[in-house]
């Protein structure tokens, strides 16, 4: 490997770790890490002084990423049912994901709150409150004045608070109850798992049209408690299996069929000591990163068939 290689090859977990977070989509990432570790090179083909590759590739890096998504939000309005970010493990098994810090930003509620933000609001306070650059650096970033990247992170981070839990659940705290509610629900214990869920707790599912999944998000411990103890009932008549992984920097698990095939990938959200947030991402689309998908949805009839009238 030359120097040039190795270079970029530091470089492209810096630009996932940016890309990733802007956008909440694995391929559009890759995408835009690509054209950026481009001009990258390109910019040392001509022989120009890079002071800092670090500092350059997060500016392309950023700059690339809000222009896609001024398009993709298009697309995202158009979009079959509830959109959820492109899952990522984050427990070393999933080389992305492996690159790239598991922190709060990195959380499927979080993800789905900047989603609601500005691109360049979305870009000023990833850049500030992630990755801890200045303002007047963002301000070059982002085109604006220093003033104008203040008032951006500002209202941004106004709007992500409100959202936010109070506090975050230690990761020892997370583990306990998610294993506790993986076993209230291969159990059907309803007040078990109605215990754990907070009051406000959603329950999302994105199948973007592809595949059954929830029309829209249910909210309320009773609903979505309920909800869960259906999906139980079907997912008995899915021959398959569950393997326990770490979901977006928080406990989740994979859907395997008979043949090892992901068919889908749940994420909880846990916070002040309460399970806030329940996603289900089924879409095929947003699984292929992670290996090969099976066919949920052959699955979802096939055991819809099976069972026996009332």
């Amino acid at each position: 490997m030359t120097d040039r290689e190795r270079l970029l090859d530091e470089l492209r977990p810096v630009a996932f770790a940016v890309a990733y977070r802007m956008l909440g989509s694995v391929s559009e990432a890759e995408d835009v890490i690509q054209e950026a570790l481009l001009r990258v090179h390109q910019a040392l083909e001509e022989g120009e002084e890079i002071a800092s590759p670090r500092a350059f590739v997060t500016t392309v890096t950023t700059r690339l990423t809000i222009n896609e998504l001024r398009s993709a939000r298009a697309r995202r309005e158009r979009y079959f049912g509830e959109w959820l970010p492109e899952p990522i493990i984050t427990d070393g098994q999933d080389d992305p994901a492996h690159h790239a810090e598991t922190a709060d930003s990195l959380s499927v509620a979080m993800l789905v709150l900047l989603e609601s933000l500005s691109p360049e609001q979305r870009a000023v306070l990833l850049l500030h409150d992630v990755f801890d650059y200045g303002f007047g650096e963002i301000a070059a970033i982002v085109g604006k004045s220093e003033a104008a990247a203040r008032q951006l992170a500002s209202r941004a981070r106004k709007h992500v608070e409100e959202g936010r839990p109070r506090f975050r659940t230690t990761r020892e705290h997370q583990a306990e109850l998610a294993a506790r509610f993986f076993a209230a629900a291969e159990q059907g214990d309803l007040p078990g798992l109605e215990a754990l869920l907070a009051s406000d707790v959603e329950l999302t599912g994105d199948g973007g049209g592809k595949v059954p999944a929830l029309a829209q998000s249910l909210r309320g411990r009773s609903r979505v408690a309920h909800m869960l103890i259906t999906w139980l009932r079907l997912g008995t008549r899915i021959p398959g299996s569950l393997r326990f992984v770490e979901v977006n920097g928080g406990p989740g698990a994979l859907y395997l069929d008979e043949q090892q095939r992901l068919i889908g990938v749940l994420a909880l959200d846990i916070a002040d000591g309460e399970i806030t947030r329940i996603s289900s991402i089924v879409n095929p689309d947003k699984l292929t990163h992670l290996g090969p998908v099976g066919d949920f949805a052959s699955l979802v009839k096939s055991a819809h068939d099976s069972t026996p009238p009332r």
